[in-house]
């Protein structure tokens, strides 16, 4: 019997966990992405784009497509969606994983003041004149508009449109991961001396991290939301083999 799973994406590794129940014979999988980045990966699965309307659309969706198991692999801060799944899983009758990369941790050499909310971070900078980096993505970044006396090094997959009404603004477009070497030249190379981050996890982005603490540089770190108490993970491997040690049979 097929199962039909989707998930909720967006990171690599949704991707990743994609193709790994993709090769699975009885699993049917789709992956959805939010459709905020305008050139996305090749995900190697079908793919379904845009919103599902809240926790009421989704769970219209898992039912009208027979959905089996929803896996909520979205951002660590996309806290709404990861609500939503939550919800929209509980309407539907069906069973939700999660898959839930761990946090950093500061470590010895660190410099972090840590933060609730992006708000909180403009704040924390201060009233005198920094460069610093927003390592934050284009959707946050408006806030800093709220301290035009620092000198801005904007980094984003996507274009910052509009862009910030700031004096000095440089905008770079990349997509990861960055090896600590390159984030040390950056830094260096444009003076920076503050660095805002959230606590996204992983390796593909924590070189910007491992390259303030050997410079020296105060990073200001967003904490992350609180997310739904759902059944979760917290590697690719882990979450895979849950799925294919029990089946989708053991959660429906």
């Amino acid at each position: 019997m097929t199962h039909r799973i989707l998930i909720l994406g967006g990171t690599t590794e949704a991707r990743q966990l994609a193709g790994k129940l993709a090769a699975g014979a009885d699993c049917l999988v789709t992956l959805s992405l939010a459709g905020r980045t305008e050139s996305p990966v090749a995900q190697g699965v079908p793919v379904r784009t845009g919103g599902f309307g809240g926790a009421d659309g989704l769970a219209a969706h898992l039912r009208e497509t027979g959905i089996d198991l929803l896996i909520d692999a979205t951002h660590p801060y996309a806290a709404q969606i990861s609500a939503n799944a939550a919800q929209a899983a509980r309407m539907a009758g069906v069973p939700v994983l999660a898959l839930r990369r761990p946090g950093w941790e500061p470590v010895e050499g660190d410099r972090w003041t840590q933060v609730d909310t992006t708000g909180d971070a403009v704040q924390a900078l201060g009233p005198a004149p920094r460069h610093v980096f927003l390592a934050l993505g284009r959707q946050e970044v408006a806030a800093f508009e709220a301290a035009p006396q620092h000198h801005y090094l904007i980094r984003s997959v996507d274009p910052v449109e509009p862009k910030l009404a700031v004096p000095d603004a440089t905008y770079l477009l990349a997509r990861g991961p960055f090896r600590e070497t390159e984030e040390r030249a950056l830094l260096e190379k444009h003076r920076i001396d503050a660095v805002v981050s959230k606590n996204s996890g992983g390796e593909a982005t924590y070189g910007k991290i491992a390259a303030a603490r050997a410079v020296g540089i105060e990073v200001v770190m967003v904490r992350r939301p609180a997310l739904p108490d759902v059944p979760s993970a917290e590697t690719v491997e882990a979450l895979a083999a849950i799925v294919n040690q029990f089946g989708v049979d053991h959660f429906l």
